[in-house]
């Protein structure tokens, strides 16, 4: 699809049961709204959707929190996080609600074209059932310890702790949350999604590539072919829930769509309110050949978008599927996972209130730091050396000499073109390489996702510019020749323009700034064109600072905050987490560096991960060590899943003669700790970021 007739792009629609953090952001919204506002620009046909997903036992259990109706809590958190997503002018055409009626018809409407076509499998099967509160328990609603690192407080289906994925059979001791005891089993009936009957469809278009029109990126890849390598199975696509969209059969008393099945339908039903709304046709944007579909959404989110959305759009028939799904990493906080559940966010209105007017310096500090391949972490230092030294003294400090400068030597008027200075060798290479970058970095960095690799080629813009200013030295110049140093600052006055454009998708309030200063009307420009003309003799604004330094203070008060929530975090596990006594191994025979010296030791990224047939405990993993990529076999399948260690760091003896084992020739050893409770551990490199590094 090298020129689609018009664009549907998604964001993962957020969970109503609490605000948007910082990792929200940096994971899909801001990256969407990046490209988005970057094809604005380029006059494409496009459609920004999203909308809050308010269905789920995520949403009842926080209800049950706050003592509320889950009616209550999605209108709370509904209208806090669509006004954060507007505060920080994240562009989207409409932002809906899978609670509004047209979201119930479409998605009953989807389960009942699936159902006539014979795609469902029907099971009767047992499921925890708490008696006393005569009801069956979705997955949330029961805790126990986790079977792999003993978390005492693992959900039923995942382990916050480890992040292993789980069913709440898996549980030891499992206990349902609302009556605090032991649940029961009992019968019930439910539909599912035979994903397994979609394995080798899936693994020819995503794997093969077939059909697919673009390439995905690696750890889109390497998590989908982590999946199909393990093998799909059946899915539910029902729960017994009094709360989400009802499922439309007679015999479907008390239960209702999985949230996972009716949550990526309601980019469709979104995409049908805003075509009422604004008169148009919603169809070509889901159903024509020629539209590119893409999924901006954070890694925990691949499976549903990449293998079981599409298996629901190809059943159904008459939908295309996703060009794309340009799914971010994680993004931690000051060395730690970001947990809404342990306090360790940054909540995105909270940061309003505490920094108003700096919607862009946090839009700045995310997308510089985009977990677009692997994690990525945000630090308050870092937050404020990017303010301080790259939006002040680059940004804000061209901008402020030239228009101090064009109202110095210029009575605040744009300057007249200088004929001669316009044929300078200077500035025919000073356009050429603004032309370049736009066109041979900034460009095709959008294109293709990369919007670190954008941004930072629109500040190597914003860089000629104070080295142009730096070279002519116009406070000098004016001594000796006024035409030609008003001639040099109607360049920059222009370059200004330049900026504005380059800077809208990712700082919007920035650009505006700018065009407002130089009393630009007509914004409407493309990238394609670069030195965009001025009115000669117009008026330009008075200078301002687009930016302001953070002091020290500011930073430290947001560092203390964080180590007060984690000393209690420590606190309050010191408490809970009995005291044990570690028995480790005695030390092994003392050995001459000599032969320590002869391990070869790399740092090294796991990029794929799959089971071994006929084998309990071996894993077959390719790792990326920085000059190739390695065939490792390693004994842990007892101890992790395959697709928890995509993208895993690991430390890797890389000279260790290869060895066969099942067949398979295995090329280094990946180095474990153990507990005194055999629990592994990977040794990892503090602030590893690539493979190949050594270690010494």
């Amino acid at each position: 699809m090298n020129n689609p007739q018009r664009y549907l792009i998604t964001a993962a629609l957020p969970y109503a049961n609490g605000p948007s953090h910082i990792g929200h952001m940096a994971g899909a919204y801001l990256p969407a709204d990046i490209y988005v506002r970057y094809l604005r620009r380029r006059k494409r046909d496009v459609v920004f959707i999203c909308g809050s997903d308010e269905h789920g036992a995520a949403i009842t259990i926080q209800a049950k929190k706050e003592n509320k109706t889950p009616k209550e809590i999605v209108d709370k958190y509904h209208a806090i996080i669509k006004k954060t997503f507007e505060d920080f002018a994240i562009s989207f055409d409409i932002y809906h609600r899978t609670s509004e009626p047209i979201h119930h018809e479409t998605s009953q409407e989807f389960f009942l074209k699936l159902y006539e076509n014979n795609i469902f499998e029907e099971k009767e099967n047992e499921q925890y059932y708490d008696e006393q509160f005569n009801q069956f328990l979705a997955d949330r609603y029961i805790t126990g310890t986790c079977p792999v690192c003993a978390n005492p407080n693992a959900y039923g289906d995942q382990c916050e702790r480890c992040g292993t994925s789980l069913s709440p059979t898996d549980l030891i001791n499992p206990i349902s949350t609302l009556s605090n005891k032991a649940p029961i089993k009992r019968k019930t009936k439910h539909w599912y999604l035979p994903l397994n009957k979609f394995e080798e469809w899936l693994k020819d278009w995503i794997i093969d590539g077939n059909g697919r029109s673009e390439e995905w990126k690696k750890n889109v890849m390497g998590q989908c072919a982590s999946w199909l390598n393990e093998g799909l199975h059946p899915r539910a696509i029902t729960r017994d829930l009094d709360w989400g969209v009802k499922v439309p059969l007679p015999d479907a008393e008390g239960k209702v769509l999985y949230v996972w099945m009716d949550a990526p339908i309601g980019y469709i039903s979104a995409t049908k309110q805003w075509a009422i709304d604004n008169n148009r046709d919603w169809k070509p944007y889901w159903q024509h050949a020629d539209t590119k579909l893409l999924h901006f959404i954070g890694k925990d989110n691949i499976v549903f978008h990449c293998l079981i959305f599409p298996c629901i759009l190809k059943s159904h028939g008459d939908y295309i599927l996703p060009t794309n799904v340009p799914a971010n990493e994680f993004m931690n906080l000051e060395g730690e996972k970001i947990s809404t559940s342990r306090n360790w966010n940054i909540q995105l209105h909270e940061y309003l209130n505490e920094f108003p007017g700096k919607e862009d310096v946090m839009r700045y500090v995310l997308a510089s730091n985009f977990p677009e391949t692997k994690d990525s972490e945000f630090t308050w230092k870092d937050f404020q050396a990017k303010n301080n030294n790259e939006l002040v003294a680059i940004l804000g400090n061209f901008m402020n000499r030239v228009l101090v400068l064009t109202h110095k030597y210029c009575d605040g008027k744009i300057p007249a073109e200088n004929e001669s200075l316009l044929n300078e060798n200077y500035i025919i290479e000073y356009k050429k390489n603004i032309r370049r970058i736009i066109n041979e970095e900034y460009i095709p960095a959008i294109e293709n996702y990369r919007f670190r690799d954008g941004m930072a080629a629109m500040m190597d813009v914003v860089r000629l510019g104070n080295k142009l200013l730096t070279d002519y030295e116009p406070w000098k110049l004016i001594k000796t020749d006024v035409e030609k140093t008003t001639g040099v600052l109607r360049i920059c006055l222009e370059s200004m323009i330049d900026i504005a454009i380059l800077c809208e998708p990712y700082l919007p309030f920035t650009a505006k700034k700018i065009f407002n200063v130089l009393n630009v009307k007509n914004t409407n420009y493309d990238f394609e064109f670069c030195q965009q003309r001025l009115s000669t003799e117009n008026k330009i604004g008075e200078a301002v600072y687009l930016f302001e330094k953070i002091d020290d203070a500011v930073i430290h008060k947001k560092l203390e905050e964080l180590e007060i929530i984690h000393n209690r975090r420590i606190e309050q596990q010191n408490i809970n987490t009995p005291v044990e006594t570690k028995i480790y191994t005695s030390v092994k025979s003392t050995i001459q560096f000599d032969e320590f010296a002869k391990l070869d030791l790399r740092t090294g990224i796991i990029i794929e991960a799959e089971k071994i047939p006929k084998t309990d405990k071996l894993l077959k993993l390719k790792v990326d060590i920085g000059f190739e990529q390695r065939t490792i076999l390693s004994g842990i399948a007892q101890h992790f899943t395959p697709s928890e260690l995509i993208n895993k760091k690991v430390t890797v003896v890389v000279n260790l003669a290869p060895r066969i084992m099942k067949g398979i020739e295995s090329n280094g050893m990946i180095l474990m700790a153990e507990d005194a409770k055999g629990k592994l551990y990977f040794i990892q490199a503090e602030g590893l970021k690539d493979g190949g590094m050594t270690v010494s």
